[in-house]
């Protein structure tokens, strides 16, 4: 009986490592990841620890989950693709009970036959060493006896738990078993972690004097509007309420007091995101490659849509299309939901229901994105269905347009990252106006209601610290204008929405409009759409 188990288990491993055969040959390589690693120690606070869990699995419904996608940061530092599995970085080199040194330490997913004849193969251990370049690497089973001395180091630094994952009882080694035995090991007690508004609002407490504290107790009350959570500080309520100054003294005393008498915890909830961003707003070579090609595969999308887009398609069937080319060229997913928008559908920033089933002669608004190898793009493009804009729709478009221009030549080394926005806003503010759509510049916010641009890369929100701009950056340019139907104005705006989104990269030369290869002219949008499509004689039998 076990020499049939065995050759049973042989069976399967050969059958899922030939399952593997012909996959692509250009992800990021190990030593992108080792090098990555390396520049977050470099920046690590000396004694100090990292620890990044994986994404949990999310569940669809039933006994069906969502595919998977790994944490950015996760995948960024080791290139490991799947589930249940835990990265610890040292800033210092560590020894085990052999003498041997390590500073780093990967937890994955063991191999398991019968699991991964269902769900594909797993890398284990040595996929681990030998795919990954990791030098030391365990089951994950084994990170509750890791033998890590967490209250040892200075800084233990992770990002806190979302509580968006599952115990599934029957896995020891599951992300749930993982993340309670880090909180066992670490002395995990939520109450214990720096609140960073109440840590600001403590400190801003303690530095005014006495002369000042009425102005700052109305800056702490606007504070508690964001922030309600703060409502239930007694010390920061009586500040704000107080109506004296001997009671803000005393209250600012007690501040002191109860800093000084506070435990301090090794456990840091915040210094890993900063951390992060510092290193993923800058793009290197590596990372270039599969993010322009996530882009280049969105710009196709767009061109092709234009080629065969005509009233009677359904806001599905153009989203279908953009996909469809996604994985002809070798997307493996959507960077996020598509946005698909047909008239007053299109003033619907987020809108994701793609449902309206013509868009007749409707402008439409197309905000989709490919990931490639985990990088996503986010391109956005507004046509006309029928493929020719009315005067108004064309007004508004190449006003949009004329901002972009404008925010896309502000994106240049050193500048502000608010400057992009600032450049845009200021055409469609004086454009809205001239148009006599509002009144005054003050009243164009409510048409253009949304930031002009944000980090992209390995999410299409990518972290970034807002600062000045710097080379290898990659950000979007997006300014819009949406004009709902109802809205204060002359009706012949109404249900008019554009977007106009390109992915810049800002160099030492200027900026390079990543997404140039679709057209954002208005009149160059309407010669493309004349031309014939390779879909045109795509027609699918009628279903009664």
């Amino acid at each position: 009986m076990r020499l049939k188990l065995f050759t049973l288990c042989l069976f399967l491993f050969s059958v899922v490592i030939m399952a593997q055969d012909g996959v692509p040959t250009d992800y990021l390589s190990s030593d992108f990841h080792k090098e990555r690693r390396e520049s977050l120690r470099s920046k690590m606070a000396d004694n100090s620890v990292a620890v990044f869990f994986a994404n949990p699995v999310r569940n669809r419904a039933n006994d069906v989950d969502y595919v998977y996608h790994q944490d950015p940061n996760f995948y960024y530092l080791t290139g490991y693709k799947e589930p249940h599995a835990v990265l610890v970085v040292f800033k210092d080199d560590q020894t085990d009970t052999n003498g041997n040194t390590f500073n780093e330490v990967l937890y994955v997913q063991e191999r398991n036959p019968q699991a991964e004849q269902w769900t594909g193969r797993r890398l284990g251990i040595e996929g681990a060493k030998n795919e990954l370049g990791f030098d030391v690497a365990y089951n994950g089973a084994e990170f509750a006896n890791s033998g890590i001395n967490f209250s040892g180091f200075d800084k233990v630094m992770f990002n806190n738990f979302n509580n968006d994952y599952r115990d599934s009882k029957r896995d020891k080694a599951d992300l749930y078993s993982l993340i309670e035995a880090f909180k066992t090991q670490a002395n995990y007690n939520e109450a214990d972690l720096d609140n960073p508004i109440k840590n600001r609002v403590y400190d801003m407490i303690k530095a005014t004097d006495v002369e000042n504290s009425a102005n700052v107790a109305q800056n702490i009350s606007r504070a508690l509007e964001y922030y309600p959570e703060l409502k239930e500080d007694e010390v920061i309520t009586g500040y704000v309420n107080a109506t004296d100054d001997q009671t803000r003294i005393e209250l600012q005393q007690q501040v002191i007091k109860i800093e000084s008498e506070t435990p301090k915890s090794n456990l840091d909830t915040q210094s890993l995101s900063t951390i992060m961003a510092s290193l993923r707003q800058i793009k290197t070579e590596e990372e270039m490659v599969l993010l322009t090609k996530a882009v280049r595969i969105s710009a196709m999308g767009q061109r092709e849509i234009m080629k065969a887009m005509h009233p009677g398609m359904s806001e599905l069937e153009i989203q279908g299309i953009h996909e469809y080319v996604y994985k002809k060229y070798g997307s493996e997913y959507e960077g996020y939901p598509s946005i698909v928008g047909a008239g007053n559908n299109g003033c619907v920033l987020h809108y994701i229901e793609n449902s309206k089933m013509k868009v007749e002669n409707d402008l439409v608004l197309m905000d989709l994105g490919a990931e490639y190898h985990g990088y996503s793009a986010d391109v956005t493009r507004t046509i006309p269905a029928n493929g020719k804009f009315t005067p108004e729709q064309k007004a508004v478009y190449d006003l949009v347009y004329e901002a972009q221009e404008a925010g896309i030549a502000a994106t240049v080394v050193g500048a502000k990252f608010g400057s992009v926005d600032a450049a845009s806003r200021e055409v469609i503010n004086a454009g809205l106006v001239k148009l006599g759509i509002v009144e005054s510049e003050d009243q164009a916010r409510q048409y253009f209601p949304h930031g002009t641009s944000h980090y992209l890369g390995l999410d299409v929100h990518d972290p970034g610290d807002y600062g000045a701009l710097q080379a290898n950056m990659v950000i979007t340019v997006e300014p819009g204008i949406y004009i709902p139907d109802g809205s204060p104005c002359d009706k012949k705006w109404w249900g008019i929405a554009v977007r106009i989104e390109d992915d810049i990269l800002i160099t030492d030369n200027g900026p390079v409009n990543l997404s140039g290869e679709a057209p954002r002219k208005s009149d160059e949008i309407e010669a493309l759409m004349k031309e014939k499509s390779a879909l045109d004689d795509f027609v699918l039998p009628t279903l009664d």
